[in-house]
């Protein structure tokens, strides 16, 4: 059937009716007599007749037809590019694990190296001070390790050992170096007031763990240790490998990075680009 349209953004389409269900229910009744009864058939047929001269009295001779208001068009949708800010790892809510910057383990060691100095230094004036003798400390700090020196005595200890003088510098050197790592690891969390953190806070803790340990663990060695010096010693370690690992630039972690890319593997386009 055509379609005529108007000027007035009226259309002309053809008129519903329900003529054709009509006449598809009599076809339907009319033939399910024949399994039924004959009574469905004739209701069928007069269905069946009725819907068959409705249908052609809306065809035949002219098409009924009804006016159809068109609806507006819409807007046109003009496309707009918007420029995409990307968020930073911890910015406006963005989840992310703390610290995001941290120091790299060179840091910890050369701190550890550091400190490890300055208090063999003030370890080897304390004995020279208040034993006359140099390697007091340093025979104390190796009886950690050697048995036959947790009960030696005073002429002893301020005697050169050259076995007592490697166990104590592998002991002492070990320890400085494990401690600075972790100071590495651990002033990022701490972002304010590092220098706390590093020169009181944290040497009172160990100290304070070690003063109430070593008494089970050997207590001939808690009984020669002078813990007033043990404790400026520990103080001057940690200002001095703080301040050190303090100096270091922090590097960003790679928190936000792919595993693929975090691991090492080979994954071109996860990645950061590098310039050759």
């Amino acid at each position: 059937m055509a379609i005529q349209e108007n000027t007035e953004n009226v259309i002309e389409a053809p008129a519903p009716t329900a003529w054709p269900m009509i006449f598809a229910l009599g076809l339907t009744l009319a033939f399910a007599g024949l399994v039924t009864n004959v009574a469905v058939s004739m209701v069928g047929f007069v269905l069946f007749v009725a819907g068959a001269v409705g249908w052609f009295r809306d065809v035949l001779p002219y098409e009924h037809h009804v006016m159809v208001r068109l609806e507006p068009k819409p807007a046109a949708v003009i496309e707009e590019k918007i420029g995409v800010d990307y968020l930073q790892v911890g910015e406006l809510g963005n989840r992310a694990v703390l610290p995001l910057q941290i120091y790299p383990y060179s840091a910890g060691i050369k701190g550890g190296i550091a400190g490890g100095v300055v208090m063999g230094a003030l370890a080897a004036l304390q004995g020279i001070v208040y034993h006359g003798s140099i390697w007091y400390t340093i025979n104390i700090l190796a009886a950690t390790a050697m048995s036959n020196l947790a009960n030696a005595d005073t002429a002893t200890l301020s005697s050169f050992i050259p076995q007592a003088f490697l166990v104590a510098l592998i002991i002492h050197a070990s320890a400085s170096i494990l401690v600075g790592l972790l100071y590495g690891v651990m002033l990022p969390m701490f972002p304010r007031y590092p220098a706390l953190w590093a020169a009181i806070v944290a040497p009172l803790l160990w100290t304070g763990l070690l003063w109430s340990s070593l008494r089970v663990i050997n207590p001939v060695l808690d009984a020669r240790i002078e813990w007033r010096q043990f404790i400026v010693c520990q103080i001057a370690f940690g200002a001095v490998a703080g301040f050190v690992v303090n100096l270091t630039e922090q590097v960003h972690t790679m928190q936000h990075l792919p595993f693929a890319v975090r691991t090492g593997i080979e994954a071109p386009g996860l990645g950061e680009k590098r310039e050759d």
